[in-house]
């Protein structure tokens, strides 16, 4: 059966306000601002009547409550490049963790148990997102890659040449790329050409330069964009081969892959218990998360 605090990871999650975008930021804080601090007798009244009674709306004070707290840690994790709203609700899912598995007879305030469930959110996030290999890219373009070969060829476009303007929209449209991808891996596969080649006919003739202009990012900033990227790889790299090779492998296949082993199945390999292995994990967590965090200061 299942257990009604459960739900707190989920249910209030849909009535927490949110940052869409990270222009969004100053909107959402002036939101946030509304919901009043607790007094430590307040705090504990909520924590009895939802872990006694599984009130569920205690558990949405509890946490709309402590939202300045989590912002204020997930805006220090900013300098590792992702979007701050994406940290912001990753924070968040922290804090409803930490609600969830508050123990009454602790001695402590919920804000001091909350900073620990939010930074581990936010440190898996960041490991998680410098995974070694973005599976969703390349993906993406194994498909366009085998779709557009299928598309030219019902078209009647057997040869290599570059492809008309209507052809290129045509084929975005059914595969729902962007124009430029089409092109891009049109010429990928029929191999290197001038971008002075004339593509159509008659009046609709442009040449093929035409078809890359990038509307939505310059040279300069994909330039920035490319060396940041190898900048978090090289330091994830670094800081891994801090770990020994048992920790490395615990964590690039617990945490830097899409389809995670079970505690069960490292053990099984390594010949020791579960919660040996999720000793492991956790010692080489912190010490990776120390290493990248120390990286990225220094790159500051």
């Amino acid at each position: 059966m299942t257990n009604k605090t459960d739900l707190v990871v989920y249910q209030p999650k849909s009535n927490l306000p949110v940052v869409v975008a990270d222009d969004g930021l100053h909107a959402y804080l002036e939101q946030i601002k509304q919901f009043p601090v607790l007094s430590e007798e307040q705090e504990m009244q909520l924590l009895r009547n939802f872990k006694e009674r599984g009130d569920l709306q205690a558990a949405q004070t509890l946490i709309t409550s402590h939202l300045r707290l989590a912002v204020k840690i997930a805006l220090t994790y900013r300098r590792y490049g992702l979007p701050t709203a994406d940290l912001i609700s990753e924070a968040n899912l922290g804090l409803m963790q930490a609600v969830k598995k508050f123990d009454m007879n602790k001695n402590v305030r919920l804000s001091t148990y909350a900073m620990l469930w939010i930074k581990a959110a936010l440190n898996d996030f960041v490991l998680r997102s410098w995974s070694l290999v973005k599976i969703g890219t390349v993906a993406a373009q194994k498909k366009l890659f085998y779709n557009l070969g299928r598309i030219k060829a019902r078209l009647g476009l057997y040869d290599n040449k570059e492809l008309a303007p209507e052809e290129v929209k045509q084929i975005a449209q059914e595969l729902v790329v962007d124009e430029r991808e089409v092109v891009d891996m049109n010429r990928r596969i029929g191999g290197d050409s001038s971008l002075n080649t004339v593509v159509g006919h008659d009046d609709d003739a442009v040449e093929a330069i035409d078809l890359l202009a990038d509307k939505s990012q310059n040279i300069e900033g994909k330039l920035a964009q490319k060396q940041e990227t190898e900048l978090k790889r090289k330091i994830l790299l670094k800081a891994l081969a801090t770990l020994n090779e048992r920790e490395q492998y615990i964590v690039k296949n617990r945490m830097l892959t899409e389809q995670p082993q079970t505690l069960d199945e490292i053990g099984n390999k390594f010949n020791i218990s579960r919660e040996r292995v999720r000793q492991i994990e956790k010692r080489a967590f912190e010490k990776l998360s120390a290493e990248v965090k120390n990286a990225m200061t220094t790159a500051a």
